[in-house]
């Protein structure tokens, strides 16, 4: 579904953030990014968005996609204050020009997915962490995308938070059907959510190592106990270490 080959990235100044990054994602994928602070994770993600451009390199997709298949979902919610739950989900398709009543089906739609559908017409000041991070992923997917890029979502959250929210990640992916580029610090998250982890080296960031995760699916409580998930995670924190020198 994607493919990027030799990508590059110099910002302004000479700052080199990425180089030779090539990668491969199948449909249906869940791809985790992990690598020290500054090694261009999340520019990587901001050029997959068609944020920022590449120095060098190419981002191509498969025939059926293009460019704006994507959602987008980053560490910060990003929500209109003044704006309630449901009108914060409608926003990509008020900017499409989508009209409002299919504007609201959708937006209920997607917070039924999220389990939000009973706050519609709460403010977002309301809200906890973690339900504000649902409402951000309930409008990144309103388009229905058939790409998910999140950055770092969950890094600000609690522990307990952050697990659910990873269990109701996984969920949403396999009822939605999704592809999914994540970032991420966190080497227990990467493994508890991922098929693909990738490690990232120092700036300039490029791919050091892949690592497959081969657990039972889906992935249940029972899985971040188990001994295969502690020696996972032990191969990733060894393989960041490795990349950071």
């Amino acid at each position: 579904m994607l493919s990027i080959s030799g990508l590059g990235k110099i910002f302004s100044g000479g700052v080199a953030a990425l180089e030779n990054i090539d990668l491969r994602m199948a449909r249906g994928e869940f791809i985790a990014l992990l690598g020290p602070s500054g090694c261009g994770k999340s520019t990587l993600l901001r050029i997959v968005a068609g944020l920022i451009a590449p120095t060098s390199g190419r981002v191509e997709w498969a025939a059926a996609l293009q460019e704006g298949d994507i959602g987008v979902v980053f560490q910060e919610p990003t929500l209109m204050p003044w704006a309630n739950v449901r009108k914060n989900v409608e926003t990509p398709l008020r900017i499409a020009g989508v009209p409002a009543t299919e504007r609201t089906a959708r937006a209920m739609e997607m917070l039924a997915l999220v389990g939000l559908e009973n706050f519609a017409l709460a403010y977002p000041r309301t809200l906890s962490g973690g339900m504000k991070m649902r409402v951000a992923i309930a409008r990144a997917l309103i388009t229905r995308p058939p790409l998910l890029l999140l950055d770092e979502p969950f890094a600000a959250l609690d522990e307990i938070t952050r697990q659910q929210l990873n269990d109701d990640l996984l969920d949403i992916c396999n009822k939605a059907q999704l592809s999914v580029l994540f970032v991420t610090h966190s080497a227990a998250e990467a493994v508890y959510l991922s098929e693909r982890i990738l490690i990232m080296s120092a700036r300039p960031g490029t791919i050091r190592r892949e690592l497959r995760i081969n657990a039972p699916e889906p992935r249940a409580e029972a899985f971040r106990h188990s001994q295969q998930f502690a020696a996972y995670c032990g191969e990733i924190s060894a393989a960041l270490r490795e990349a950071a020198v």
